[in-house]
């Protein structure tokens, strides 16, 4: 897998070496552990899906996360992008509107020694505003554009990498700590809900 990102365009060494010590066949559903090291995105139930490994990657890249940073995660589904994320940061709440999923990633992290992670089941489009300032924010469910609760909840410095665009097709857009928006290519995600998201 990692090979395949590194011939995808990924080039920061400390995202594909998380890459590689994450085993994300832990977090798909058994029937797809076979298929769990593919390029490509799976069910995960609930409506949600684990993301596709260049995504996961090529987010994570962007997001520019180092060894120091506070990061809020918005959407935990599986936990799989928040344990790549853990790998490189001090610490990440993690935000997940299904209380299942929650329940579920949060045993499985515990278990596989992520103690840096803390799953938080709420309405994620509007952050966790109890734990902020976060120096990094990483949106894992398309947007309709990166909201003010999430902007208030940056860091002077910080950076956010989400999704945006309507519920069928998104662009990565990164907000850089200047206000600038910057786009890097379309993606297709499921849409965030929520307060702050796509009406139910």
């Amino acid at each position: 897998m990692v090979r395949d990102l590194r011939r995808m365009g990924i080039r920061d060494e400390r995202v594909l070496a998380a890459m590689e010590r994450v085993p994300r066949h832990r977090f798909v559903r058994p029937e797809d552990v076979d298929v769990a090291y593919g390029d490509h995105a799976l069910p995960l139930g609930e409506g949600q899906t684990i993301s596709q490994p260049f995504v996961v990657a090529r987010m994570t890249e962007l997001l520019e996360v180092g060894p120091e940073h506070h990061v809020l995660e918005v959407g935990t589904g599986s936990g799989y992008q928040a344990a790549v994320l853990a790998e490189l940061a001090r610490e990440v709440v993690s935000v997940e509107r299904h209380a299942s999923l929650a329940e579920r990633a949060r045993e499985l992290l515990t278990e596989l020694g992520y103690d840096n992670v803390r799953v938080v089941a709420a309405d994620a489009s509007v952050g966790y505003p109890s734990e902020a300032p976060y120096d990094r924010i990483l949106v894992t469910a398309a947007s309709p554009g990166i909201s003010p609760e999430l902007i208030e909840q940056c860091a002077p410095d910080g950076r956010i990498v989400a999704p945006v665009g309507d519920e069928e097709l998104q662009h990565l857009v990164v907000r850089h700590p200047d206000g600038r928006e910057t786009r890097h290519g379309p993606v297709k995600f499921v849409p965030l809900r929520g307060r702050a998201g796509f009406r139910t």
